[in-house]
């Protein structure tokens, strides 16, 4: 089994030095072997990501944003950058990147991150994005998530393990851009590509949505909530490689009183053999 994670951990924004330990504690309760995290801090002293790997035992890589600014324009402090990362229980062996367009909408510097991971029983092609956040922005995301859907057709090969893609997509399920993604709902960005949600997999009653207005950060915002954090994997491999075991959410509560995000993360065991249930 192989344990995931997406978690947006919301950059410097709030009480960060006491969310950062919040983050770090739910991910050491989780148990996860891969993690892509969204809006990741680093500064000159400093890298959340290279933090966290080394609180947990993990290896890690991250890509900073080449236009920061609205965040620095929101916090009033230009000292801290911002970008996404992997974590990963086993050594990284090859990494890329891809910006994102963004033609008719605000550029803020979004990409893809990857990292072929050498994990025990096949390596695994593993992907980070955060889409843009607007929410007239639809075509922006759609363009956006055709360039990570042949960004991924090109990785995938790699290995038999299906491509997991992890981020925040500020998209609800049924928008046009997550049919785009996913590839079964509508014509596929790459043709014959298919990118299944897992949550497609969780108990029907268990709670879903990753912007949760019971969060006070996000409550603040008076936005409606919306499961817009997601995990997508390939179709299963030979004998039922890499699907679906379980589902859930995590990073959902207070830790010692203190909210680690205003987001949910998103959690799924995948499996590793053939036949495994």
């Amino acid at each position: 089994m192989i344990r995931i994670l997406t978690w947006n951990v919301w950059w410097r924004f709030g009480p960060w030095q006491a969310r950062r330990q919040a983050i770090a504690a739910t991910l050491e309760n989780a148990g996860c072997d891969l993690i892509g995290l969204q809006e990741v801090w680093a500064d000159a002293d400093e890298n959340l990501a290279e933090w966290l790997a080394d609180r947990l035992g993990m290896h890690w890589t991250w890509a900073a944003s080449d236009r920061p600014g609205r965040w620095h324009e929101r916090l009033g402090d230009a000292t801290a950058d911002v970008g996404d990362a992997i974590l990963s229980r086993w050594p990284i062996i090859d990494r890329a990147t891809l910006r994102l367009p963004t033609a008719g909408g605000r550029d803020d510097g979004h990409q893809v991150l990857y990292a072929l991971v050498n994990a025990p029983v096949h390596p695994v092609a593993f992907f980070t994005t955060h889409l843009n956040s607007a929410p007239h922005e639809s075509a922006v995301r759609c363009a956006q998530v055709t360039a990570l859907a042949r960004f991924v057709a090109a990785r995938q090969g790699h290995t038999v393990f299906p491509a997991v893609v992890t981020g925040d997509h500020n998209a609800l399920p049924d928008s046009d851009e997550m049919r785009l993604l996913a590839g079964y709902r509508t014509a596929p960005a790459v043709p014959g590509q298919v990118l299944l949600d897992v949550w497609e997999y969780a108990d029907p009653a268990a709670p879903a949505v990753t912007w949760d207005p019971i969060n006070p950060y996000a409550g603040r915002t008076c936005e409606p909530p919306g499961r817009i954090d997601y995990i997508h994997v390939g179709p299963p491999g030979p004998g039922g490689l890499g699907h679906v075991r379980s589902v859930r959410r995590a990073g959902d509560r207070p830790v010692d009183g203190v909210w680690p995000s205003d987001h949910a993360a998103v959690l799924a065991d995948l499996a590793t053999q053939p036949g495994e249930e």
